[in-house]
């Protein structure tokens, strides 16, 4: 009987696309990595055609994405609480019904090719429980399964079950769009891949060049382009002459330039370098001198790389002061939630938590603080974050003008390209993807008064 069982056993044959999907997800989830960063390196390093690295892609980003929702069902046909079942089991079977339920994938097909994927990483036993719960999913069409929220008449529960959204940031966005027609259209907008876009960087390439390789102009910066495929394959990119960057990071970066003047500009939270290599590049050609700071080293390394042998320090934008000099500009790009990039983020939704938003505003305050007095006389001070969330916004505002009567706000109207409408908050930049197709990016201006004399 036994050498019978040997004798029908079949080694597991996963496909490798679906395999190289599952461990990134597992990456991302158990051991706190960011997909957008372990993706585009594992497709780079993987000789899997055109067709498969979409599959993996749509895969990694999709389940991440839609997790919550996935996780909705599998609790139902579960025989244990969904909470207590292995992590590994999860992540699986939340990719398995990503296939059947969000993408073209017949239900045998999504079915089998998932459990090959839990035979060889899990092995047979949680297979067979991957198996039955897929199957489970398999019983009721997708309308049957959803019918039962047009009963649910909390829009936040809805919502967060229909769109995969943690309940907290729904809230928060209700708190600022004040709309749940508006609120639905968010949450709607945060689950479409966002396609790249591409930034010219002034003094080393221009928007017609990005153009004439097949990209189309964005609708508001006059620097950018949206473009298919992956645009680590353009020369201008591997050579570092332009980059990717969202539309939305570009015209906080163009407004800021635009509002600033003088003769040193600080990027005081410079991160990977988007905003710094487009701030950098403008500075240069204004002959203004630039210096970016990063906390991080590895990110530093990586803003020297982009900014064209202009000044990278590396330290806590808490201690600014230390090197003794001031700025004629100061952008604070400053660390936040991110809610306002979930799309290109998914896994960011699922990570924050109202706890890291008390974290994140008092380490902004801070940096504020840090920046106040190394602004020169009549200097502008950027405030920016990738969050529409009031905390992290409008109260940041109000706050900072409570405190320092030195400081005046600057209105962003003026400096706003002509066709960006409906695109401001009590006079900051305040974008939505919804409305703009952007990330929803936020940036406040302010002017240090000058001293008096005598």
């Amino acid at each position: 009987m036994v050498e019978a069982r040997r004798n029908t056993f079949k080694a597991p044959k996963p496909e490798a696309s679906r395999l190289l999907a599952f461990d990134l997800i597992v990456e991302v989830n158990r051991n706190a990595g960011y997909s957008n960063l372990l993706l585009p390196a594992a497709l780079t390093a993987s000789t899997l055609d055109e067709r498969d690295r979409n599959l993996v892609t749509e895969l990694v980003y999709g389940t991440l994405r839609m997790q919550g929702k996935h996780d909705w069902v599998l609790s139902q046909v579960s025989d244990r609480p969904w909470i207590e079942v292995d992590a590994g089991i999860v992540d699986l079977a939340r990719m398995g019904v990503h296939q059947l339920h969000e993408m073209r994938i017949p239900d045998h097909a999504a079915v089998s090719a998932t459990v090959e994927v839990a035979r060889k990483r899990l092995g047979e036993s949680q297979a067979s429980f991957v198996n039955a719960l897929l199957r489970a999913v398999t019983r009721k069409s997708l309308e049957e399964w959803f019918a039962p929220l047009e009963s649910i008449s909390d829009h936040v529960e809805k919502f967060a079950i229909q769109y995969s959204h943690p309940a907290w940031i729904i809230s928060a966005y209700f708190d600022l769009l004040k709309s749940w027609d508006f609120v639905e259209l968010e949450l709607r907008s945060n689950n479409v891949p966002a396609i790249p876009t591409l930034v010219s960087w002034p003094g080393y390439s221009t928007q017609a060049d990005l153009i004439a390789l097949g990209g189309e102009p964005t609708k508001y910066s006059a620097l950018g382009v949206s473009m298919k495929g992956n645009p680590g394959k353009l020369e201008l990119i591997q050579h570092r002459l332009a980059g990717v960057q969202d539309e939305g990071s570009q015209l906080v970066a163009s407004v800021f330039a635009a509002a600033s003047g003088g003769q040193q500009w600080l990027d005081l939270c410079a991160g990977p370098g988007g905003k710094a290599a487009l701030l950098s590049s403008i500075a240069r050609q204004r002959n203004i001198t630039f210096t970016g700071n990063e906390f991080s080293q590895p990110r530093a390394d990586l803003v020297r790389k982009v900014v064209h042998g202009a000044r990278v320090w590396c330290g806590d934008g808490r201690d600014i002061a230390q090197h003794g000099e001031s700025f004629d500009a100061i952008l604070i790009d400053a660390p936040c939630t991110g809610l306002g990039a979930l799309r290109r983020r998914p896994e960011v939704r699922w990570r924050r938590t109202v706890a890291d938003l008390r974290e994140l505003t008092q380490l902004q305050l801070e940096l504020i603080e840090a920046a106040i007095p190394v602004l020169n006389p009549e200097a502008i001070l950027g405030y920016a974050t990738c969050s529409p969330h009031l905390a992290e916004t409008t109260v940041q505002v109000l706050d900072i003008l409570k405190k320092h009567p030195e400081l005046e706000h600057v209105n962003v109207e003026t400096y706003l390209p002509a066709n960006l409408k409906d695109a401001t908050r009590s006079g900051s930049l305040s974008l939505w993807t919804h409305k703009h197709g952007t990330d929803a990016m936020f940036l406040a201006l302010f002017r240090k008064k000058s001293i008096p004399n005598g």
